[in-house]
């Protein structure tokens, strides 16, 4: 491979497809990194005691790419050795134990790969727009990520 066919590149996408985590691990392979770190977040069957049945999930979907770009480039200021960095959400129904969100990093070594993907989990959380709806046996919730900014700013 050459070395100008593996620049940096960013992958987000926001479907409402099954997401892979093959994939999307694939995409941030590189022969520069020794390390890809992968978060993959699932809906669990369970909240404070209730059964859940599905989760549904609904973005501002410009708003919500914009978003994650600038999580991307804050992690390149941060942890400059990350080559390629892959955010798919997904969007619509979630069923119990399929994946919500991907992320994936890869940098020459472990420490930044690790702490780039724990800091996009939690900047995606606290700044993006997309809003989670837990259904349970006999009712609904919206919920809320108690990382987020402008929830938080109204209580």
């Amino acid at each position: 491979m050459d070395e100008n066919e593996d620049t940096p590149k960013d992958f987000i996408k926001l479907k409402t497809e099954k997401l892979s985590v093959d994939e999307v691990s694939e995409l941030v392979i590189s022969p520069d990194c020794g390390a890809v770190s992968v978060f993959i977040g699932t809906t669990r069957n369970n909240f404070e005691g209730k059964k859940v049945v599905r989760l549904e999930y609904e973005a501002y979907t410009s708003m919500a790419e914009t978003e994650i770009k600038k999580i991307c480039r804050d992690v390149r200021q941060k942890w400059p050795s990350v080559k390629h960095i892959a955010v798919y959400h997904r969007l619509g129904v979630v069923p119990v134990t399929e994946a919500s969100v991907i992320i994936a990093v890869s940098s020459p070594h472990r420490t930044e790969s690790l702490e780039a993907v724990m800091y996009c989990i939690n900047t995606l959380k606290a700044s993006v727009p997309i809003w989670k709806k837990e259904i349970y046996e006999d009712e609904y919730s919206w919920k809320e990520n108690k990382e987020c900014f402008w929830a938080n700013s109204e209580k």
